[in-house]
């Protein structure tokens, strides 16, 4: 079974065409070997009046016709003589008739001049048959030129027919997933109508579906900071409370766990504001990436110096893209916590901050161990820790990097840096520098 509807509807007018041209043909056919017939009876009877008042011999063949038609004018006399083929003839009636002559079946019309005297012009019915059939295939011949003509103009038609339904499709499979604006009916068939607001009201139903999820993740994570801060706050009281060293360790898991239950709701709350704010390039604000990146650098230089880890800049140019500074902030800072967080004491993060044509590239280089080649595929998922997790991670850093630089318009890699006597790791963002918004084209992470 054609599970295409372009090859159904190609089958299906093609077998029309196919069948109307068999039997077209076979009408053509008969009608054209008929005519054929009819003309060569007139050629006799033409020639025959021509000889109405000529003398021949009997059985010499007609000079002036063609020598393929082989056309005979047959002088009988007035009474029966010659031949057995001959007195035959001459018992025939005037006119037009089947008969035999020399053992060969022949159309013959045979006439009776005023004097009394008759004659008969012959053609055998195999030269005749013949010649009909060359003139009934020759009217054939236009109409099996035509048909693949037919199947191609079918073809054509078919696919322009069908072109609103791919461009429909491909505008689909280009948009984002969280893109879920209606589709427009101006310009597509009146075919497509119907499905086409079948597929509003879905993607209508969708939004109100993701908002309601977006509202859930941001209230729950908002309600849930309240009590997880409260919780932690009692936690550090005790720090200065006279315990046993058993009861220590479990408040220092208690804070540890406190620590990364806090840290996993600010990604969440961070998840739902980049998810509700504006889409469009053009409705964002403008912002310094380099200054955002001091900024962020500037407040991370503690952590870096506690865990003996040389953090710093390789290269920073001045660079503006459209971007909240938030968003731009949740970028770099969850690139150098990760950064932080794998790389050993004594290690080197370093940052670039450059311009490379019409694009923005941020760049941070550390020297952890860098990503199991089995984790590429999957790292940019949510709440994917890896192979090899460590420290309080949540999985959900570079998941909202990857989405806040998709709605950015821009690209994403991570590739492992390898050396003699080293590693690391090197993820490098590239946006659209303010003023050239589709300057990237749309292409995967990791590249």
């Amino acid at each position: 079974m054609i599970r295409s509807l372009r090859g159904r509807l190609y089958v299906g007018l093609t077998a029309i065409i196919l069948l109307t041209g068999a039997i077209g043909s076979m009408f053509a056919y008969r009608w054209a070997f008929g005519e054929a017939i009819e003309l060569q009876d007139s050629i006799l009877i033409q020639l025959a009046s021509l000889a109405q008042n000529a003398g021949f011999s009997g059985g010499q063949p007609l000079h002036g016709v063609e020598e393929d038609t082989e056309v005979w004018l047959i002088e009988l006399g007035k009474t029966p003589r010659g031949s057995a083929d001959d007195r035959q003839l001459f018992t025939l009636q005037d006119g037009l008739q089947v008969a035999t002559w020399k053992n060969q079946p022949v159309r013959v019309l045979l006439r009776t001049r005023p004097d009394g005297s008759r004659f008969a012009v012959a053609q055998p019915t195999a030269i005749r048959d013949e010649t009909a059939r060359d003139v009934a295939f020759r009217t054939l011949l236009p109409i099996a030129a035509l048909i693949p003509c037919l199947m191609v103009v079918t073809a054509l038609v078919i696919a322009y027919s069908l072109r609103p339904m791919v461009r429909l499709a491909g505008d689909l499979d280009a948009r984002r997933a969280d893109d879920m604006t209606a589709l427009p009916l101006s310009g597509t068939p009146s075919e497509l109508h119907p499905f086409i607001t079948s597929i509003n009201g879905l993607l209508k139903r969708m939004r109100l579906l993701m908002d309601q999820h977006r509202r859930f993740v941001a209230d729950a994570a908002h309600e849930l900071r309240t009590p997880i801060t409260a919780l932690s706050l009692q936690a550090e009281n005790l720090e200065s409370v006279a315990l046993p060293k058993r009861a220590r360790e479990r408040v220092a898991a208690l804070r540890q766990g406190m620590h990364r239950t806090k840290h996993l709701l600010e990604q969440l709350l961070a998840l739902a504001r980049h998810e509700a704010a504006p889409t469009g390039l053009a409705e964002k604000p403008l912002a310094a990436l380099d200054h955002v990146a001091k900024e962020v650098v500037a407040d991370l230089l503690p952590e870096a110096a506690d865990r003996g880890i040389d953090l710093g800049f390789a290269l920073v140019e001045p660079l503006t893209v459209h971007s909240e500074p938030a968003m731009l902030a949740a970028i770099i800072r969850n690139l150098l916590e990760n950064a932080l967080r794998f790389t050993p004491r004594g290690g080197t993060i370093d940052i670039g901050v450059y311009r490379e044509d019409s694009t923005a590239i941020l760049q941070v280089e550390d020297t952890g161990p860098g990503i199991a080649s089995a984790d590429m595929d999957q790292i940019f998922e949510p709440f994917f820790r890896g192979s090899r997790p460590e420290g309080e991670g949540t999985g959900l850093g570079l998941s909202i990097v990857k989405r806040i630089v998709d709605s950015l318009g821009g690209r994403i890699a991570l590739e492992n840096v390898t050396g003699i006597g080293r590693s690391g790791l090197r993820a490098t963002v590239r946006l659209p520098i303010s003023g050239n918004p589709d300057s990237l084209p749309s292409k995967g992470a990791g590249e």
